[in-house]
């Protein structure tokens, strides 16, 4: 922690101060050592997790049913049954597509959403599979969720559902009471420096003001209160022409680093003021399967000489003032919009806290390390603040869970397209604002 201070025209502003823990511990993948192993393991570890948690709150669901096993089932009698979905897609790319594609003329159509009327889940357990009907919609899960569902076989060896239970929200450590002045974190996404189209302008006038040196007293008292930035993903943006697998002469080395470059100077001006963590995203220099690991402090010469600055990873996770954040740089949400349906990312993000997942759809057409033992993206404890970064709009809903959790959901927006950072009252909920620049 750095004590700074911001100057106002009758006194002199002292900035405030909180408490940081970052938990990004079990996302990292330096421990990890990689023998071959394939996508299963992370399956197993997931069901087993999951299969337990389920089976602990089954009595208080259903208690008069027996729970069984796929290859259990008996025609006509009713129980519950508690796996994996698969689900099978029509429109669902495959590699022999891409292999199409290449040898016709004429390209296939690119497509946001693969979704299909023909559509169909399935439950898988260890001990075999079984095919789905009834009141359970494949347009709502995607291929990866655990579940426990009440129904029984048919003659056509399908499972009609009846009910399903899902895992719910998590337990929450309880909020702290708020004691003195309120305190902000602001929240900044797809800045997308050196896109053709992306306004410097935009994001030092950004700088500037919550760094104290814009605004009038009242403005200046607000910046003061701010305890936190953080940038979820998207920051840079480099020529597309350039990343072809050729050696590059020292003219496009200079292309290539110039928007780093001149991102570093933007974060060191904020860096000198405000405790900064930056996550990596989709169009950022780091690898590209999830979990991500943070960006290399040596991209950030500046900015990195500060003990502000904090280089996180994507899933990012962190405390302050024992209020919890947990977010992504947006991969988990696109991919869920790609191969389900909801009224917008508000839902989908709903969906994975009530489904105790973050990346369900990882690693099946999300990309994502093959973990052996553990699955990283099990949410274990419930955040109060869930973020997700690189939106098209800002949007936000306060849920509540039913032993009193309650988490705030925040969209950010694409910065270097709506020019909105989001700031958040770490003590109060109803006072989460988009800042216009």
């Amino acid at each position: 922690m750095v004590s700074t201070e911001v100057d106002s025209e009758k006194n002199l502003l002292h900035r405030k101060q909180s408490l940081y823990q970052s938990l990004d511990e079990s996302f990292g993948i330096q421990k990890e050592v990689y023998r071959g192993q394939q996508y299963s393991q992370i399956y197993f570890a997931r069901l087993h997790l999951m299969r337990t948690l389920l089976y602990s709150i089954i009595p208080n669901w259903k208690p008069h049913l027996p729970v069984c096993t796929v290859l259990g089932l008996e025609e006509g009698k009713e129980c519950i049954i508690v796996g994996t979905l698969y689900k099978h897609m029509k429109l669902k790319p495959s590699i022999l597509d891409e292999y199409s594609k290449e040898r016709s003329a004429s390209p296939l159509i690119q497509r946001h959403n693969f979704m299909h009327l023909d559509d169909n889940l399935v439950l898988e357990d260890e001990s075999g599979r079984v095919k789905l009907s009834g009141c359970l919609l494949p347009s709502t899960y995607v291929t990866g969720n655990i579940i426990a569902l009440h129904g029984k076989e048919t003659s056509a060896g399908e499972f009609l559902v009846e009910d399903a239970l899902e895992a719910g929200l998590p337990q929450q450590i309880e909020r702290p009471i708020q004691l003195g002045e309120d305190k902000y974190v602001v929240f900044i996404s797809g800045l997308s420096v050196g896109r053709s189209s992306s306004n410097p302008l935009q994001f030092q006038l950004l700088v500037d003001h919550i760094t104290g040196h814009l605004g009038d007293e009242k403005e200046q008292n607000i910046a003061a209160q701010i305890v936190q930035v953080v940038i979820a993903g998207n920051s840079v943006e480099v020529p597309h022409g350039l990343l072809n697998g050729q050696n590059l002469g020292s003219k496009d080395q200079s292309r290539l680093f110039e928007p780093i470059k001149e991102l570093d100077i933007l974060l060191t001006q904020i860096a000198a003021s405000i405790p900064l963590d930056i996550m990596p995203g989709s169009s950022d220099p780091a690898n590209f399967s999830l979990p991500q690991q943070p960006l290399h402090r040596c991209l950030f010469p500046g900015s990195s000489a500060y003990n502000t600055f904090r280089s996180c990873t994507n899933p990012h996770c962190f405390e302050l003032d024992n209020i919890r954040f947990l977010g992504t740089s947006g991969q988990n949400i696109d991919d869920l919009g790609k191969y389900s349906e909801a009224n917008n990312n508000i839902d989908f993000m709903e969906r994975t806290l009530r489904w105790r997942h973050l990346a369900p759809t990882a690693p099946n057409t999300l990309g994502c390390y093959p973990f052996t033992d553990r699955d990283p993206f099990y949410i274990e404890t419930c955040p109060h603040v869930y973020f997700v970064g690189n939106r098209d709009k800002y949007e936000s809903r306060l849920i509540k869970g039913s032993e009193g959790q309650m988490v705030m959901l925040i969209c950010i927006p694409r910065f270097a397209e709506t020019g909105v950072a989001v700031v958040v009252s770490l003590y109060c909920f109803n006072q989460l604002s988009p800042q216009h620049v």
